[in-house]
């Protein structure tokens, strides 16, 4: 296809663009990740899940001192409530979601194939929008975290008491310039981290239960005084149904579990099509990391609400964001506490390494190909910058605090598990599984339910997400109306009726005439050959039809076949499917030129009304005024006016 000759670009901006020719075509690998493995190629699931672990399990960072927060003196009995959730719920969704989306696209990809056309572009939007909540949150609470972690440690505390939001923005900043620089998602560095984090949690769980044991009075003091504020066991799970909203983070990393499924190695017998072996390990990925992440949720809550004092985990008290932390100084010593705190700042930062990559995965896969984003939006270094400004713009209005972010880091979570079961109950229902569809439907109400007290309770969730829907959806909607008159056609492919037809009349004058299909009898086309001799005084019937199916006009890019065919015994017709008339009639001109190297003509007749409404008809239904548009999209297209296919209006 012809392009349009540019002026060679500068150093500065062909670095910032490098790879942008790559992005997002079909098969084609988007994001910062290193090249994905090779088919039937991979990683063994165990290791693989240690990416889903470092977002997954590094909310061990933060988890029991939120649970403490929310729940108080309850928070093991609120954590079992989630862990209940987490195992019956949230690990059966995604086990099918696994199933029906094997290649890693998620439950977002799953909604998209069930809606069509505009309603179902401006959903997947809407979900994006989300999901660019749960990521960013994920990058500048973890990023927030980290810092409480470096602040609070006693051999530094003096020297950076106060710079809490100065260290969470060089954090923010560091990853942006990592990601800059070229960033490889190595799946031995998860596995390093998540081994040593999880190793060191441990031995702060075993000495935490050893003290709890030995200081019989900790277990008694605890039950009086849960029963004191509680009366009885009914009150108590009462209201830990109630707080468990505030617990949502503990659900974080399902999504990207089925995100990396691609790395998982799968069966030597697996397919692109059936890869059953791939979806069986990532199966066992899911369910070993959510056990793994119950028995810690469990025991972490436990120990820290028995040990530590309530006030401890208030704002600004030693044990805020880093409970474990605090435990691991408390009992284990300084040097141990120094290694926690590290092992805990390195995953932490590899979890906002994780949500940068998945924000440079996600947007590319959608965006682009509904023309929704600007051509540099496909490139890796123009979004690190925009997704790094927004950190450090999301880190200024919540002030780096962990607690005030875990709203809207639930909220964006509880969203994507919310689509989730409802795209996994209506998988169901289709297959006409009528008792998963029931479980499904239950489960899905559940998470509703949880996601619409999170946003009643902490409203900044919400408020986050619907800004990143409404910036979405404008730059979107900007973007489509600034690339309206873009070629939009990635191949031609004319089947061998065609290419007779085109053969046949390129040895005289190639004429096309623009046909808008109705009866398609014998009087619309020899009705159609009169207007336009008439209307363009040419003499003759030396013309082929072209006549253009729309079918869905929300999409952008697309390829094209042309098939030919003979009506009436004398009417030479090519018809084409496409989301937009006048992109398909200057894609079919330009082939033809090029394969002929012959200058096509094309005659159309004028549409009556407004130009405007026909201009609004061409954006939202890929139709309207046609002649001026496919005159508009070739002049893009090729600058070269000598080369350029003609276009006659009468």
């Amino acid at each position: 296809m012809a392009t349009t000759e540019h002026p060679p670009p500068s150093r500065l901006r062909s670095w910032m663009l490098e790879g942008l020719s790559d992005m997002g075509k079909d098969g084609g690998h988007v994001g910062p990740h290193a090249e994905p493995e090779p088919p039937h190629q991979g990683q063994p699931w165990y290791r693989v899940m240690c990416l889903t672990g470092v977002d997954y399990f590094s909310t061990l960072g933060y988890q029991p001192g939120i649970a403490a927060l929310a729940a108080g003196l309850l928070s093991p009995v609120a954590t079992i409530v989630l862990v209940l959730v987490t195992l019956a719920g949230a690990l059966p969704v995604y086990r099918r979601v696994a199933e029906e989306s094997p290649h890693g696209e998620g439950s977002i990809a799953m909604l998209e194939r069930l809606l069509s056309f505009w309603q179902g572009k401006l959903f997947v939007l809407t979900l994006l929008g989300f999901a660019a909540t749960d990521f960013l949150i994920t990058i500048t609470l973890s990023a927030a975290d980290a810092s409480t972690h470096l602040v609070e440690n006693p051999h530094l505390t003096g020297a950076l008491h106060g710079r809490q939001m100065l260290i969470t923005l060089v954090l923010v900043a560091l990853l942006g310039a990592v990601f800059l620089k070229g960033f490889l998602e190595a799946v031995g560095v998860a596995v390093a981290l998540v081994g040593v984090y999880l190793t060191l949690n441990v031995v702060v769980v075993i000495v935490g239960l050893w003290h709890v044991v030995t200081a019989g009075h900790v277990v008694t003091d605890w039950s009086n005084a849960l029963t004191a504020e509680h009366g009885n066991v009914f009150a108590m799970v009462g209201v830990a149904l109630l707080v468990f909203p505030k617990l949502a983070l503990g659900l974080s990393g399902f999504e990207t579990g089925v995100a990396v499924m691609p790395h998982v190695k799968g069966d030597p017998g697996d397919t692109e099509e059936r890869p059953v072996g791939r979806i069986r390990d990532t199966k066992k990925l899911l369910t070993a990391a959510a056990l793994i992440m119950s028995v810690f949720l469990i025991a972490t809550s436990f120990i820290t609400t028995l040990l530590i004092p309530e006030k401890d985990f208030e704002s600004g008290g030693p044990a805020n964001g880093r409970a474990l932390a605090y435990l691991a100084h408390d009992y284990l010593g300084g040097v141990f506490g120094t290694v926690y705190d590290i092992s805990t700042i390195a995953i932490l930062w590899f979890a906002g390494a994780s949500a940068m990559a998945g924000l440079l995965n996600l947007m590319p896969r959608y965006l682009p190909r509904y023309g929704m984003a600007p051509h540099w939006a496909r490139a890796v270094r123009p979004m690190v910058i925009v997704f790094t400004l927004i950190g450090f713009l999301v880190t200024w209005i919540f002030d780096a605090d962990v607690d005030a972010q875990g709203g809207a880091y639930a909220t964006g979570v509880l969203v994507l598990i919310s689509s989730a079961a409802i795209a996994v109950t209506i998988a169901a229902r289709k297959a006409g599984q009528r008792g998963w569809t029931i479980a499904f439907a239950v489960i899905s109400a559940v998470f509703l339910y949880v996601t619409v007290a999170n946003v009643i309770e902490r409203p900044d969730g919400v408020k986050i997400g619907a800004c990143f829907i409404a910036g979405i959806i404008l730059v979107s909607l900007l973007s489509r109306l600034a690339r309206a008159f873009e070629l939009r056609v990635t191949s031609v492919r004319l089947d061998d009726m065609a290419e007779r037809f085109i053969r046949d009349i390129a040895s005289r004058k190639i004429r096309f005439i623009a046909n808008e299909p109705d009866q398609r009898d014998q009087a619309e086309y020899r009705d159609k050959i009169e207007q336009i001799r008439a209307d363009n005084d040419i003499p003759g019937e030396d013309f082929v039809f072209v006549e253009v199916t729309v079918l869905d006009p929300s999409e952008f890019e697309a390829s094209l076949t042309v098939r030919g065919e003979v009506l009436h015994g004398r009417y030479r017709v090519l018809t084409l499917e496409s989301s937009s008339i006048p992109n398909a009639l200057a894609a079919l001109l330009l082939h033809v030129r090029d394969i002929t190297g012959c200058t096509p003509h094309i005659y159309f007749e004028w549409t009556e009304g407004s130009p405007f409404h026909h201009f609004l008809r061409f954006f939202l239904f890929g139709q309207g005024e046609v002649a001026p548009v496919t005159r508009e999209v070739l002049r893009e297209a090729e600058p070269d006016r000598a080369r350029r296919p003609r276009v006659h209006t009468g």
